[in-house]
């Protein structure tokens, strides 16, 4: 039976809050679950959950705690609303890709040395925003993690010299891409370039549209919640942990 456990993990840069979700008594493959921009929630709870009772000991951090524990928001989240723009940028600022970086050790070397989780290779989940992050964890420890999966992330391409896609020169890992069809922060431009920069990287992955579902489509607990392509994209994911991590 899986537990939730309430977790503080000590990292370079201060201490990062979460859940373990595991399974007394035994080792399994472990997994690191990014929550997205608003932050771990009853929603995200349960996907983290519902990975770990499909055969996994998942860790799910709050990647933004330079800025805020969890809660993130004292208020109610409103894209485009002046006062949710400006929370957004003092959560996501401090995440640089050094910052990342530290932060794929910190969380990687945890998850190992945990008893619940079983010796071998990891991975990472990252939804929206923390799309690019799981990606960014892989280039940051490939030595551990073997499998990451991003779902509906934004900004995965740009000309920016930060760009997540930079990092794939130092991914060893099997990625999987589930973009939102018509999503801003994802045009199809920026997909037909990610796809082709993965091309030229020529390690194992699959990037694909889910056609009709909208930026955030995974969320239970958002207006464009999509449950049929939700269920999609749990099976994807657990596919991917399934072939690489055990």
């Amino acid at each position: 039976m899986t537990t939730e456990q309430a977790i503080e993990i000590t990292t370079p840069d201060g201490i990062s809050d979460g859940y373990l979700y595991a399974t007394p008594g035994e080792s399994k493959p472990g997994v690191i679950c990014l929550p997205d921009i608003v932050g771990i929630r009853d929603s995200i709870r349960q996907m983290a959950r519902r990975v770990a009772d499909a055969g996994y000991s998942v860790l799910l951090v709050n990647p933004f705690y330079r800025t805020s524990r969890t809660p993130l928001f004292s208020f109610k989240v409103a894209f485009g609303e002046e006062r949710t723009m400006k929370r957004l940028g003092e959560l996501a600022g401090p995440l640089t890709p050094e910052a990342n970086a530290r932060d794929a050790s910190a969380y990687v070397d945890y998850l190992s040395a945990h008893e619940s989780v079983k010796a071998g290779p990891l991975g990472v989940v990252g939804y929206c925003f923390t799309g690019g992050v799981a990606l960014r964890y892989a280039a940051a420890r490939p030595d551990k993690i073997a499998a990451a999966a991003s779902f509906h992330g934004g900004r995965l391409y740009t000309d920016a010299p930060t760009s997540p896609h930079q990092a794939l020169a130092n991914v060893k890992a099997r990625l999987y891409f589930a973009h939102a069809d018509k999503d801003n922060s994802m045009p199809e431009a920026a997909i037909q370039k990610l796809d082709a920069s993965l091309a030229s990287w020529g390690g194992k992955y699959e990037s694909e549209l889910y056609t009709g579902a909208a930026h955030g489509w995974t969320h239970s607990d958002g207006p464009v919640y999509n449950q049929e392509a939700a269920e999609r994209a749990f099976e994807k994911l657990t596919e991917l942990f399934a072939v690489e991590l055990r």
